[in-house]
């Protein structure tokens, strides 16, 4: 299963990321959508699996659960707009992780790519950036990688000038 990760579309949507999402099985978003144009027009391509962020409205929160915890190719994936990082997870969520960890956990929310293995709770730890061209970042950057029998392989960043 190829997996194009994106996050902090703010309401944009454009060639660049509509190349990247047809070269995916699947397309995962870890919230602040924005317009809902932008998960219409992925959803049109392929398969999506979404959160709401900080910044989107009730329509997007209708449409999209807080937290999105499902099975991938034999990995628990969890998505959630605002996590936290390893040792400093959102109080929110800090009980669920320790007591019942996914082994992929997933966030936006910060505009900086991450990923780091959460060496504590044997957890990768996920965070693709901002693939938006609102706020601070200087670089858009998306993950990609796929998923074979429970294993990541192939993770690659894209990334580009915003």
């Amino acid at each position: 299963m190829k997996i194009l990760l994106l996050s902090d579309t703010h309401s944009h949507y454009d060639a660049f990321m509509e190349k990247y999402i047809l070269q995916a099985d699947e397309v995962w978003h870890a919230g602040d959508i924005g317009n809902l144009e932008v998960t219409d027009k992925i959803a049109a391509l392929k398969p999506l699996k979404a959160v709401y962020g900080n910044i989107d409205d009730d329509k997007a929160r209708t449409q999209f659960p807080l937290h999105n915890r499902f099975e991938c190719e034999g990995m628990d994936v969890w998505i959630t707009h605002i996590g936290g990082y390893p040792g400093r997870y959102n109080p929110n969520i800090r009980q669920e992780i320790y007591s019942n960890p996914p082994d992929v956990f997933i966030c936006g929310h910060s505009h900086i790519l991450k990923v780091i293995n959460d060496k504590k709770i044997d957890c990768l730890h996920m965070n693709p950036g901002a693939i938006g061209i609102h706020g601070f970042h200087k670089k858009r950057t998306m993950l990609r990688f796929k998923i074979t029998a429970g294993k990541i392989s192939n993770l690659e960043v894209i990334e580009k000038d915003r």
